[in-house]
């Protein structure tokens, strides 16, 4: 069956029936981690909110003042997962998230007219395409796009924008002969029917389940922002569509007028700005790190000048790196027990334990263990990086009783 949400793609509330509510989970990514949730996979006689499908994601909304988490195609049926159960039977309001599903028919309805162009202009077949969060991308079956190609394809979709062409839909039955003028991508093994057929008028003619304008002027702008290499000699062409170009604009507008702040210089002269701040940067950090290199070894040769000198070495600084600290512990040489951390005293930082390995191999994974850290050592050698430095205290202490068994004899 087609879904109210596919034969009108502008209805935003919609009064329907609750015809099935069954306990279930679903595996959702949050802060990057995957968690089962708990809720329950509801069946509606009909849906304005979109099952996820032909690239396009699902639809967010409200059940009555239920949140829909997610839904989901399952057969002839769209599912939807929420975490309240509902009364099957009861005739339920639903209502659309707008912004989201706008915002999808806008992406969706550009790719559709970007593929069609791109076939037609130089012969460049789609493979695939993703509906992203901020960006969409289009796979295109060529090993490249120039840059030629790419400006003069986004001339030709805003010149068909700006032509107000029709978009039409078509409910065609799985045997009717119509269907052989319409391209597709293939239909789902589990598909009931109708068959729907995305029709920009005088440009496709394309098979397809997802949401979609009415007419191209609602898209408003397409921009093109670029190809990259994909997969198996193909091209990944990244897009925007509509009110996203906006946004786009806004925010490149939002971070020229900062860098006009920071530069103290004209949009137009930023690269030469920012190349010449390069250029000084790299000339300090040059200079710095021969500072810092003259200062591990004043520091090594210091302590082993020292009268009162004695088998272990400590020492933390903020401003350093691994060389810093191999240069120190190099100098100070293998009879000593030299323990080196560099970074912020209470955040995340390096660490190195040197000399003899016996101790060294013995006191290593200690010391890890106490700066939270990873690392790995051999030949009197061990270091790492450390999550946090807040406990550097507790570690000299360990060390130094360590060297103070060294130096009795016992072991």
């Amino acid at each position: 069956m087609a879904f109210q949400c596919q034969r009108d793609c502008f209805m935003k509330e919609f009064v329907t029936t609750v015809v099935s509510c069954c306990p279930a989970e679903l595996k959702q990514e949050v802060n990057g981690k995957k968690e089962t949730v708990k809720g329950f996979n509801v069946k509606l006689q009909d849906t304005i909110l979109f099952p996820e499908g032909g690239g396009q994601p699902d639809d967010h909304g409200l059940i009555g003042d239920v949140p829909v988490i997610k839904v989901t195609r399952h057969g002839a049926d769209a599912v939807h997962f929420v975490s309240s159960s509902l009364e099957v039977g009861q005739e339920v309001q639903l209502k659309l998230d707008w912004d989201r599903r706008f915002d999808h028919m806008q992406q969706h309805s550009g790719q559709h007219l970007i593929s069609a162009l791109a076939e037609t202009m130089f012969g460049f077949n789609t493979t695939s395409w993703e509906l992203g969060r901020q960006r969409s991308n289009i796979e295109l079956d060529t090993a490249s796009v120039t840059p030629t190609q790419l400006q003069a394809l986004e001339e030709a979709v805003n010149e068909k924008i700006r032509a107000h062409v029709p978009v039409t839909l078509q409910l065609l039955a799985l045997d009717d002969p119509a269907l052989e003028k319409a391209k597709s991508r293939g239909l789902p093994d589990d598909l009931a029917g109708p068959v729907r057929i995305i029709d920009i008028e005088g440009i496709d003619a394309n098979m397809c389940c997802g949401t979609h304008v009415s007419n191209l002027s609602q898209l408003q702008a397409i921009k093109l922002l670029s190809t990259e290499k994909g997969k198996k000699n193909k091209t990944n062409m990244i897009f925007l569509v509509g009110n996203r170009v906006l946004k786009y604009a806004e925010k490149c507008y939002s971070t020229e007028r900062s860098l006009v702040s920071l530069l103290k210089t004209g949009p137009d002269e930023h690269v030469e700005a920012v190349a010449k701040t390069q250029k000084c940067v790299k000339l300090l950090q040059k200079s710095n790190l021969g500072l810092l290199r003259d200062l591990a070894l004043l520091i090594a040769q210091n302590f082993k000048s020292s009268p009162q000198r004695g088998n272990l070495f400590t020492l933390h600084k903020k401003e350093g790196d691994n060389e810093f600290m191999n240069i120190i512990a190099n100098e100070i040489g293998p009879e000593t027990l030299v323990f080196l951390s560099v970074g912020e005293e209470k955040g995340p930082g390096l660490f190195l334990l040197a000399g003899p390995s016996d101790v060294v191999s013995e006191m290593g994974p200690r010391v890890l263990e106490m700066l939270e850290g990873k690392g790995a050592g051999k030949n009197g050698r061990f270091q790492g990086k450390a999550n946090s430095l807040a406990r550097l205290g507790e570690v000299e202490a360990v060390l130094q009783q360590r060297c103070k068994l060294l130096a009795s004899g016992e072991e």
